[in-house]
């Protein structure tokens, strides 16, 4: 009975850690008691719409970041660049010393940030350490960074690009929120050089060497005070590698760290490893330094989670806590060359019907090693920005109203108005003669408009909706692309 039931417990948490970074919509949420991170996070919720960007030494390959130096058997880990891709040492080495050839000279955060504030904009969230253990700050803790003298960028006066991002972007107006990642692969306090990595969590027992574990604590927390001392005003501290978290002692981690995870072709998949930096003091000394910050520790359940983070996916309801979809627009997370885009259409359709479910949409785009975006960034950036301009009443603060959407119409609500979103079809773009909603019923004179026309529009209640009637020169001509808003002022 007993064995049995532990050979159960094993086998869920293999599930369970084998999924650890997968944030689902049934996903426990605690809500946060310091009120000034809970005003923080809810005019967070306010500004809907934010930029993601991945980048490091790793751009010049154009590979997945950091995940080829993982020795797990996923697609994404496989080592496809280098002059010996099969020796895992010898390509270890050929990729730290990307370094040493890092030299975006083409780097302009400024135009970036022109770019993201015309899109409609509010936030931007910047790698400044994945996984690989690459600063792309100027700490004092490591020489593995981008103004390190084996860097060639290192003499050039925008070097400390995190700097450089944050201070181009808070100059526009936007939020700011550091991406870095818990895991260090090139920290010797993580992966130590004297055990063979066996997979993305520390490869050694934190427990039997407590005090080699405390020196990476201690680099994690100095690093993040670093971030949250000398880069200016911080609004999010967006932490990612979940599986580098606290975990209880009990019987069913017991049970669990016993076991391990293999493939048919041997290769050891993750673990769950109690790896505890002690979250709770990293956030109380990073709130010091920057009252109301948000904290996204993301895929650990507990406090520290202030907004859940779903990734590349856009869930199939409203949830009952704050979130933010975050997607990639075109290639991968890291630099892909010659990507391809979502279109405009494709790109305003998400945003809307994230909105209209009650989240936010954290877009990501990926520099190139030259330290430019592809033009298909820019391109898809300006169609938010033609498209913001008339319709942005309809995003900015707004609140979910049931049911979200009906067919190809998503609803929201803001300040006292309901707006329908119609989203058009493929190859539609003129709009319909008439328009035709089931599921609200505005009061007898309220005022229907379509954003960016001045004209009132004819309506005429249904049985338990209305439908409204697009003039014949709206029509042909409507004020933009991709989707049209329907303002009314008040709702029976």
């Amino acid at each position: 009975m007993t064995k049995t039931y532990l050979t159960l417990l094993a086998v869920l948490l293999s599930y369970i850690c084998s999924f650890g970074q997968a944030v689902y919509e049934d996903e426990r949420y605690v809500p946060e008691t310091d009120p000034l991170v809970i005003e923080k996070v809810k005019e967070w919720q306010d500004l809907k719409f934010g930029l993601l960007m991945h980048w490091g030494a790793y751009s010049q390959w154009g590979i997945v970041e950091s995940w080829s130096l993982c020795p797990e058997d996923y697609g994404w880990c496989q080592r496809k660049k280098g002059k010996n891709p099969q020796n895992y040492y010898a390509y270890k080495t050929e990729y730290e010393n990307l370094k040493k050839s890092f030299n975006p000279t083409q780097f302009d955060p400024i135009k970036w940030a022109d770019a993201a504030k015309a899109a409609g904009m509010r936030y931007v969230v910047f790698t400044t350490k994945h996984h690989d253990g690459f600063s792309m700050f100027d700490s004092k803790y490591t020489d593995y960074k981008v103004t390190d003298k084996e860097c060639p960028f290192h003499t050039n006066p925008k070097a400390n690009i995190a700097k450089e991002v944050f201070s181009a972007f808070r100059a526009k107006g936007l939020w700011t929120g550091a991406y870095f990642s818990k895991p260090d692969w090139h920290s010797e306090f993580y992966w130590d050089p004297y055990f063979p990595p066996l997979d993305r969590n520390v490869n050694y027992d934190p427990e039997a060497y407590p005090e080699k574990w405390n020196k990476f604590t201690e680099f994690t927390h100095n690093q993040i005070m670093e971030l949250m001392t000398d880069y200016g005003k911080m609004d999010i501290l967006w932490l990612d590698g979940g599986w580098v978290a606290k975990k209880e002692k009990s019987v069913i981690d017991q049970v669990y760290a016993s076991k391990t995870k293999k493939t048919n072709s041997g290769f050891i998949k993750e673990r769950c490893v109690n790896q505890d930096i002690r979250m709770d003091e990293l956030v109380a000394k990073a709130r010091k330094k920057q009252p109301g910050l948000i904290v996204v520790d993301r895929a650990v359940h507990g406090k520290n989670q202030n907004y859940l983070t779903p990734e590349n996916r856009v869930p199939e309801k409203t949830l009952p806590y704050p979130w933010e979809s975050c997607i990639i627009s075109g290639g991968g997370w890291s630099f892909t060359p010659d990507a391809k885009y979502m279109s405009g259409t494709e790109g305003i359709h998400m945003l809307i019907d994230i909105v209209a479910k009650g989240g936010n949409l954290l877009l990501n785009v990926a520099p190139g090693p030259d330290g430019k975006w592809q033009q298909g960034a820019y391109d898809l950036l300006q169609a938010y920005a033609n498209w913001m301009k008339i319709n942005s009443e309809a995003i900015y603060s707004s609140k979910p109203i049931a049911p979200y959407k009906e067919n190809n119409i998503c609803m929201t609500q803001a300040n006292g108005n309901t707006y329908f979103m119609y989203m058009a079809k493929e190859n539609e773009n003129t709009m319909p003669k008439q328009i035709q909603i089931e599921s609200h019923q505005p009061a007898s004179r309220a005022k229907v408009t379509l954003l960016g026309s001045k004209t009132r529009l004819k309506w005429k209640k249904t049985a338990k909706g209305f439908t409204v009637t697009i003039p014949e020169k709206l029509r042909k001509n409507p004020p933009c692309k991709s989707a049209w808003t329907i303002k009314v002022s008040a709702i029976k």
